[in-house]
């Protein structure tokens, strides 16, 4: 096997799945983590432990959220649930970090990650598109992108494609597409979105939630 041909597919799949099940005990664990905790302090004598807590559960879920496959909603809504209204600017705030610093890992990271990813599935003409998309400028790849879709009925995700990224994250079950971290990771990857636009983006798709909750003073009931 020479050093271009892809891993036998078993292994490639292994290797993926293992990934994605690090990541899966990874979330799972830290939201019962929180709510473990937060269940213990409430009945003890250390409420005033409560607001570090709030702190160390905002931090955690910008981390959380950042990565794809992630169903942050969840450990978001916990917080809102164990805070109340006045914690929903800070889950805003994170949220909002969360996903930047998502698209900031996608703009860092290299297209040869993604393309050692396809390889390792044994999509080989994928991984070779990648290869040719990754040479072009941030112009060219909007257009090659642009060329690829029907454009009688798809060419407007492009064309439009920050009003898209906002529908995106708020997209009910995007976890099943890479959750909001994984939007926010291959947008920074294509390398077709301004990173001053693609903020404030971000920023105006996070916010209705939060906000809402915040200055209606809704109460969330989480299980």
């Amino acid at each position: 096997m020479t050093r271009a041909d892809p891993p036998p597919l078993r292994i490639g799949v292994m290797r993926t799945l293992l990934r994605l099940g690090v990541i899966a005990v990874l979330a799972v664990g830290l939201h019962y983590v929180f709510s473990w905790g937060e269940g213990w302090i409430r009945q003890s004598e250390y409420g005033w432990a409560m607001p570090g807590l709030m702190i160390a559960a905002i931090v955690i879920y910008a981390l959380l959220i950042a990565i794809p496959f992630v169903p942050a909603v969840e450990i978001g809504l916990s917080v809102l649930a164990a805070g109340g209204p006045a914690m929903a600017p800070f889950v805003w705030l994170a949220t909002a970090s969360g996903l930047t610093l998502a698209y900031m890992a996608g703009c860092a990271v290299p297209l040869a990650w993604l393309h050692r990813f396809f390889r390792d599935m044994h999509l080989v003409r994928v991984a070779q598109t990648i290869a040719e998309f990754e040479a072009l400028t941030p112009q060219e790849r909007a257009a090659y992108l642009y060329g690829l879709l029907p454009r009688r009925y798809c060419g407007w995700i492009v064309k439009y494609r920050y009003p898209t990224l906002a529908v995106l994250i708020n997209l009910p079950g995007n976890s099943v597409i890479g959750g909001g971290g994984g939007i926010a990771l291959i947008s920074g990857l294509s390398g077709v979105f301004r990173p001053a636009l693609t903020l404030v983006t971000i920023g105006i798709a996070t916010a209705p939630v939060p906000f809402a909750v915040w200055l209606f003073d809704w109460q969330i009931s989480w299980g």
